[in-house]
């Protein structure tokens, strides 16, 4: 298991350009994948938050996310082809805010996603609710935008006022 540092916002990584990645099933890329699988495991079993994670948050600037929901944890250049109009406004942190910030921000209801598996095969993927969320979060970071640039600011909260007031209200509930 390889847990790695997790980059915070401020870091100029979080906004360098991602790469495509071209061969799915390079043995670089399987470990990347390993090393956000085994990050992200780790934030779960340290602090009860995370449902996914992207390459830029381990300090690789490519195309590549792990979900927790879904039937494919590992999307390789994932791309969101299509999205309804912004319907909710789900809670949100990230790890990269060291899961001490959150607030809630405008997402769509549903999202088309087309992306690669490990293995090279191309996949597409209509989501809702949940997953819809996590994949524009996660593929936002792709796309070198953070939460806190799309989070409401008078919904902006601690992690404290957020578990106290607001958390069975969200994603985080269980």
């Amino acid at each position: 298991m390889v847990v790695r540092n997790t980059v915070q916002v401020g870091d100029p990584l979080l906004r360098a350009h991602c790469a495509e990645i071209a061969d799915p099933g390079a043995p670089e890329v399987r470990a990347m994948a390993e090393d956000l699988r085994d990050t992200l495991s780790d934030w779960v079993d340290r602090t009860g938050y995370g449902r996914g994670i992207a390459a830029p948050q381990i300090g690789h600037s490519v195309r590549l996310v792990h979900a927790r929901l879904g039937e494919d944890p590992v999307l390789v250049n994932p791309v969101i082809t299509a999205r309804g109009e912004p319907a909710w406004e789900p809670w949100e942190t990230c790890l990269s805010l060291s899961v001490g910030l959150f607030g809630r921000v405008p997402r769509s209801a549903w999202v088309e996603v087309s992306y690669l598996t490990p293995d090279g095969s191309a996949r597409r993927l209509r989501a809702e609710g949940d997953l819809a969320h996590l994949l524009q979060h996660e593929i936002d970071h792709l796309d070198r935008v953070l939460t806190v640039d799309r989070m409401r600011r008078d919904t902006m909260c601690t992690r404290g006022e957020f578990e106290g007031r607001h958390r069975a209200d969200s994603p985080y509930r269980s």
